[in-house]
């Protein structure tokens, strides 16, 4: 074999090209994508995020919550405010943390959730987190 026998253009290769969009004449339409998945509430990203935050803390990759407001773009005072979210009651992080798109409550934010992470009791905690998802906040 020799160079120019690998230069010539072989007969057998192909090419296939697909443009999203387009269908050649004569073929069906494809059912159409499924749409995006819903978008979960900020204050369950914000929960997620704190966990996150935490185990950064625990792992030793960042030394406080300072470090966690520089990284974040945060100001102290906020990165202090989205930690907070860890007091509340492993069973309100747990009901945020796994709420699908349609069950968890829209209008519920983190605001609403400082009260309930200023009690010190997870009994007192539970009942203010019934009276917010009841009152549709």
């Amino acid at each position: 074999m020799t160079i120019e026998d690998n230069l010539r253009p072989s007969t057998a290769a192909s090419v296939e090209l697909t443009i999203p969009g387009f269908r050649p004449p004569g073929e069906s339409p494809q059912r159409e994508e499924a749409s995006p998945p819903a978008r979960l509430p900020r204050v369950v990203r914000l929960m997620a995020l704190a966990v996150k935050y935490q185990e950064m803390v625990a792992r030793g990759e960042l030394r406080d919550y300072a470090e966690i407001a520089r990284l974040g773009y945060l100001t102290r005072a906020r990165a202090t405010q989205i930690m907070n979210l860890l007091h509340l009651a492993p069973d309100i992080q747990e009901e945020l943390l796994f709420a699908r798109p349609q069950t968890a409550a829209p209008a519920l934010v983190e605001r609403d959730l400082r009260a309930v992470a200023r009690q010190v009791y997870w009994r007192d905690q539970r009942g203010l987190w019934r009276r917010l998802r009841h009152a549709g906040r």
